[in-house]
């Protein structure tokens, strides 16, 4: 995993139209060496796990502060399965309520970072998980 760059798709699901917090962790991830791909807003769920599969990613940042990741975060869980890319590291950040993470982090949805969360956490949880998948 040392010789090979952390491929990270950054994506912003449903009708958010807000990306200044996709773009702040685009970049600290690719200050921090890893290679970045920023699929823009708007984006659905089969666009994002397409995207994934044919960049090959190891991980897959959701951004979301619409209130809909109860229903966008499952389906892009469920396509990831049949598609056969579980192995993919998926974390989440923005406006997300405490009460929805305990279920969130039960589909598979690795870490969620909280505004206010340090960019160095995120690369740091973000790299430890894809080294032990």
């Amino acid at each position: 995993m040392s010789e090979n760059k952390i491929r990270v798709l950054i994506a912003k699901p449903g009708l958010d139209g807000h990306d200044r917090g996709a773009k702040v962790i685009a970049r600290a991830l690719r200050d921090a060496g890893m290679e970045v791909i920023y699929t823009g807003l708007r984006q659905t769920p089969e666009q994002i796990v397409a995207a994934a599969i044919q960049e090959d990613v190891d991980a897959i940042g959701l951004s979301i502060l619409s209130g809909a990741h109860n229903v966008l975060f499952p389906e892009i869980m469920r396509l990831l399965k049949e598609e056969g890319a579980q192995d993919v590291v998926v974390f989440a950040g923005g406006i997300i309520p405490e009460q929805d993470i305990p279920r969130l982090k039960e589909m598979g949805i690795r870490e969620i970072f909280l505004p206010g969360t340090p960019t160095t956490t995120a690369v740091n949880a973000i790299r430890s998980a894809v080294q032990s998948r």
